[in-house]
């Protein structure tokens, strides 16, 4: 079980708790995502075992009773169910099939020392932004879009620095250490040439300056080079699968000095990586797959400890970023402190950065290691699945310039529902079928809200995309015109269904845990093969938007899978389309082409109706047949 620090008054005075949808409304709902994308003869099995479920007396009135009960004793009933599921019980590795990253600008370092003093920088920015979260200085932040306005729950930025998310055999536990008032002095852990270096930010409760955290950046390089005192590089043992690393922490822990040195890096505020020069092309597709998982053991990929919530990564390349542990938080928080640090940085340098002389200060500490063969041969494993990983993801960042969300605003359309129509018209090019998609909905609007599933994959969508697609039958533009429009009404009616707490997957996930906390035999719905497929999401997606240059991407979350991170801005669309290599029905390439190629034709769509309309518009109203019909304003 996750171990959650105290509440806010704030947050659990003025926010209402998240809703338990009615039980018929979810079972409904859940039919009709489900009809459309598996077979007839599999969907009439399904409805005979959901209305049995759901019939007055069974097995879903009595979860559904259990689950109210539960509701009114928490301050939110999902949230443990939701993190276990989604997060604490996934064997896989962090690195690509968990943690996402933020790609920050390519930075122009001329040497060493240029990417240093960018390090101190952005050290003196995280260390801003913590003091503001610690001191509950941020302003509270609003909904935007559907239901703009409406307070959101600010629980997520609390865990930014104080969060570790510890390996368990069976389960992950996410410890959120909260210190009053910081009151113990506080450390950052660098990350250099495989090796791991205490920063202590404050000596004798004084905070260092920028100068100051240059000049120990400087000598944490200088004894990283000590090639005689090099260490084995422990950190890829966190990029392992949770339950190998599990296994291998078990070990570790057995010598005191490892212990002292699991300890530090588990209590600090964050990890700041030291990257050398990875070799590659300053492309988008390299910065993000450098971010995503470091190269492997060849390049960067042991200069990481993934367990901590915040790595900020500061490659002497240019190559700079921040990768995050996602249990404790979701894309927007962390967009929040990377435009908020980025800002920093590009600021003018401070006044006391320039004036200040260094104090005299005591030499970082090295993190030391015991390290036996056993642990070699654990080393050794992690370090050759980490490159099947590495060697596995295939990454294709895409900026789409023909247009942007300003285009789409003018054709009177959501720009995340039109996205989300464009990119199953795109999966629908590729497979010739729609499957299960997730898209991220944020319920922060309730206490210790994270989110809930949109399920794009709508009956309106696919209505849409064979219309676009369908070579035997001719539909006409405002045929066309209508279903896409169809489809980007249902995708915003389901948006704002799961932005207030109405959607299906949550709900569902919480009936699925009560049957088993009453050690009930597992309900057929939850066994049934068209449950399991819809939990299976070959597209996984969400919209990540930023004001500063900078775009967030992940992989994908099954084999056969796509992720799909997009960051619409005015004029054009940033895509980070990801699969694995060696699923051969997947291709980011292919999907990009297939992207692009929709994203085209719908804008050609959108403006043959719009002339069309205004062609309607223009006619004189006395010009015989029709005269009498109102005229049609132009879109």
């Amino acid at each position: 079980m996750p171990i959650m620090e105290k509440k806010t008054a704030r947050d659990s005075e003025v926010l209402p708790k998240v809703p338990v949808p009615p039980l018929k409304q979810t079972l409904d709902t859940y039919l009709k995502c489900v009809q459309h994308l598996v077979k007839d003869e599999q969907f009439k099995k399904t409805k005979a075992i959901v209305e049995k479920f759901g019939a007055p007396g069974g097995v879903g009135e009595i979860l559904q009773k259990k689950l109210l009960e539960r509701s009114d004793k928490t301050n939110n009933w999902v949230y443990e169910y939701w993190l276990e599921d989604m997060y604490l019980n996934n064997r896989l590795a962090l690195p690509v099939n968990s943690s996402p990253v933020m790609v920050f600008p390519q930075q122009t370092f001329r040497d060493h020392k240029d990417a240093l003093r960018f390090a101190a920088r952005l050290i003196q920015g995280v260390l801003d932004y913590k003091a503001l979260i610690d001191a509950r200085a941020l302003p509270v932040d609003f909904a935007r879009g559907q239901l703009a306005g409406t307070p959101l729950c600010m629980e997520q930025y609390y865990r930014l620095f104080t969060s570790y998310r510890y390996p368990g055999l069976k389960t992950d536990t996410l410890k959120v250490h909260m210190n009053a008032a910081s009151s113990t002095p506080e450390h950052i852990i660098v990350a250099c040439k495989n090796q791991f270096f205490v920063l202590d930010v404050a000596p004798n409760n004084k905070q260092l300056n920028e100068t100051e955290i240059f000049s120990q950046l400087e000598k944490i390089m200088k004894m990283a080079e000590n090639t005689e005192e090099r260490l084995p590089p422990l950190g890829v043992l966190t990029s392992d699968g949770r339950t190998e690393w599990a296994q291998a922490r078990d070990v570790l822990t057995k010598d005191q000095t490892n212990r002292d040195s699991l300890a530090l890096m588990e209590s600090c505020v964050c990890v700041v990586c030291l990257d050398e020069p990875c070799g590659l092309q300053p492309r988008d597709t390299n910065r993000a797959l450098m971010m995503l998982h470091g190269g492997g053991r060849e390049k960067n990929g042991a200069n990481r400890w993934y367990d901590k919530s915040m790595q900020f990564v500061v490659g002497m390349d240019g190559f700079c970023g921040v990768v995050c542990d996602h249990s404790p938080f979701e894309g927007i928080v962390l967009v929040q402190c990377s435009e908020y640090v980025m800002k920093y940085i590009t600021g003018s340098p401070t006044k006391t950065a320039k004036a200040s002389t260094a104090r005299e200060l005591l030499r970082p500490r090295k993190l030391l290691w015991k390290c036996n063969a056993h642990i070699h041969g654990l080393l050794t494993s992690s370090g050759d699945r980490l490159q099947k990983l590495v060697d596995n993801l295939d990454m294709d960042v895409f900026k789409f310039k023909a247009y942007g969300k300003e285009f789409i605003k003018k054709q009177k359309m959501s720009p995340d529902a039109f996205i989300q129509v464009a990119l199953q018209l795109a999966f629908f090019k590729c497979t010739g079928r729609l499957v299960s998609t997730y898209e991220s909905a944020s319920i922060r609007r309730f206490q210790e809200g994270r989110v809930d599933n949109i399920r794009s994959a709508t009956p309106e969508a696919l209505a849409f995309v064979k219309s676009m697609t369908d070579e035997r039958v001719t539909y006409t533009d405002s045929e066309k015109s209508k279903r896409l429009r169809d489809a980007i009404n249902a995708q915003t009616s389901y948006t704002i269904a799961a932005i207030t707490g109405m959607a299906i997957d949550n709900h569902l996930l919480g009936l699925l845990r009560i049957s088993k906390e009453l050690k009930l035999e597992k309900p057929e719905i939850f066994c049934d093969e068209t449950y399991v497929s819809s939990n299976h999401f070959i597209l996984s997606t969400s919209q990540v938007p930023t004001t500063v240059e900078m775009f967030c991407c992940y992989g994908p979350v099954v084999p056969n899978g796509y992720g799909a991170c997009y960051n619409p801005q005015s004029d054009h669309i940033l895509f980070c389309v990801s699969s694995f290599w060696e699923n051969t029905e997947t291709s980011s390439a292919v999907f990009v082409k297939a992207l692009n190629e929709g994203l085209l034709e719908i804008r050609d769509l959108c403006n043959r109706s719009c002339a069309a309309a205004a062609a309607v518009a223009s006619k004189p109203a006395d010009s015989g047949q029709g005269a009498s019909q109102p005229k049609k304003s132009g879109k």
